[in-house]
């Protein structure tokens, strides 16, 4: 099956169809998977969804995800060689770790461990932290009542603790492996503290280990790389 049987390729043609094909916004969500290609050295073609022009919302997009949110990617080598398109940027970071088999243990206990991690981001870290930034910085920070700010603030709060008691004694969250749960949730806490400008709210500083980790993760040159990635400059 060729990749132009996906309708997105309408929209976004690939330049390099032999090569995976990402979609997507340098994003939290985003730049997890433009990281983890970075990281494995796997070859892609990236296009950018731009949300200002509702890319995300055409028939072409929406045909690989159906959600209309980014990450997406399509494969061209998948599993018996066939393309396969994948959305959810968890998926999609589990299912490059085990083309790879990179940044993902080969012991069973510590890999179900690494996937416990990747779904407690998923689940907690990215919906609070993103609704941090809605009623800190964004359109919610006009609300009068400010309960709704004070419960995600909260809870944000929370899961940082969770985080730090985590990290304390270890150089990543599964010890001194890196591995696609850093890679999960440290984006998040960079856009906690960068682009939301929350890191005085949340009290970040009561939280050594979690910045120690964060800074480890941004000094990565495939980190320094991917958090850019896509750019408009890119083929799109």
């Amino acid at each position: 099956m060729p990749l132009s049987s996906f309708p997105i390729t309408r929209r976004w043609p690939p330049q390099y169809p032999d090569r995976l094909q990402l979609y997507s916004l340098p994003t939290p969500n985003g730049v997890k998977v433009s990281i983890m290609l970075e990281e494995t050295g796997l070859p892609y073609e990236p296009h950018l969804v731009d949300f200002s022009k509702d890319d995300q919302k055409t028939e072409e997009f929406v045909s690989l995800n159906p959600n209309g949110k980014i990450p997406a990617i399509i494969d061209p080598d998948g599993p018996g060689g066939k393309p396969l398109g994948l959305f959810e940027s968890g998926a999609i970071l589990q299912y490059l770790a085990e083309k790879t088999g990179k940044l993902l243990p080969a012991d069973p206990a510590a890999l179900w461990q690494t996937i416990q991690w990747l779904h407690f981001q998923m689940a907690f870290v990215g919906p609070m932290f993103g609704q941090v930034g809605f009623f800190h910085k964004f359109a919610g920070k006009d609300y009068e009542d400010k309960r709704p700010r004070e419960r995600y603030v909260a809870e944000s709060r929370r899961l940082l603790e969770v985080l730090e008691a985590r990290l304390t004694g270890r150089t990543w969250i599964m010890g001194d492996a890196y591995t696609i749960a850093d890679m999960a949730i440290f984006p998040w806490v960079r856009n906690l503290i960068g682009f939301y400008e929350a890191g005085e709210l949340v009290g970040i500083a009561n939280f050594p280990h979690v910045t120690r980790v964060l800074d480890a993760f941004l000094a990565r040159p495939a980190v320094l790389r991917g958090v850019a990635i896509p750019t408009a400059a890119e083929p799109s």
